[in-house]
């Protein structure tokens, strides 16, 4: 071996006069190898494979900037979601069951979707309408309500249930519904009694105060038709 040495024309460092590449950038030294490589469709040198690189990491940061930018990948989900807590439907008074003897029977709210309205007095007239109206009753006096429904009765009977309401608000069965039987004429929309014992009846029975009255039809599947409020006092 001699100390001679050969100028890398790619990187301009010295190398030997043997060596076939250069120890600098690797790129064959031998002008044959150096022009082949050159001429070549894809560069080889150090410089040109670092722009490579940059241009390469470019594009990739540009397409997941662009996925974020456009939805495609899905922004992390909130950690909870509040949803609205369902409230009863009106029509679940209506048809409900009828509340049982000692126990809670819901509000005393009427249902603004019922079919017709009772209205309390001291009697009935030959139309079966109410006269002098009241809802607070005393010793002594007669105790008369009628129902007047939007539409036909369509039955002969309808039953009756008296709630009392409590001091918390709770309701409790006084009278069932079941056997409490009123004939009406299932043509009509309008019906109306009179207690036989009046007020002191129910005052013996059940004692002063707040009820409710509630009137149904079809006593296998019972249709609440409406509801109202009274007062017995003592």
């Amino acid at each position: 071996m001699t100390g001679e040495t050969v100028e890398c024309y790619n990187c301009g460092r010295a190398n030997p006069a043997w060596a076939q590449v250069c120890r600098s950038c690797g790129v064959p030294i031998r002008p044959g190898a150096a022009l082949s490589q050159s001429s070549g469709p894809i560069p080889t040198d150090r410089d040109s494979l670092f722009s490579m690189a940059a241009t390469l990491a470019a594009i990739a940061g540009a397409i997941v900037l662009g996925l974020v930018l456009s939805g495609l990948i899905p922004d992390t989900p909130p950690l909870a979601e509040v949803t609205e807590t369902p409230q009863p439907s009106l029509d679940a008074v209506a048809s409900g069951s009828p509340a049982t003897s000692g126990g809670s029977a819901g509000s005393a709210e009427p249902s603004p979707e019922l079919l017709g309205t009772i209205v309390f007095g001291t009697g009935v007239d030959e139309e079966s309408q109410v006269v002098n109206e009241t809802d607070t009753f005393g010793p002594g006096s007669p105790f008369c309500h009628s129902i007047q429904l939007t539409e036909r009765f369509r039955v002969r009977r309808i039953q009756e249930e008296v709630l009392r309401v409590e001091e918390d608000g709770s309701l409790t069965e006084v009278q069932r519904r079941r056997g409490s039987n009123l004939d009406v004429n299932r043509r009509s929309r309008v019906a109306g009694w009179c207690a036989p014992g009046g007020t002191d009846e129910l005052l013996a029975d059940w004692g002063p105060g707040t009820y409710i009255l509630r009137d149904y039809r079809n006593p296998r599947t019972p249709e609440l038709l409406a509801e109202a409020e009274f007062t017995l006092t003592e």
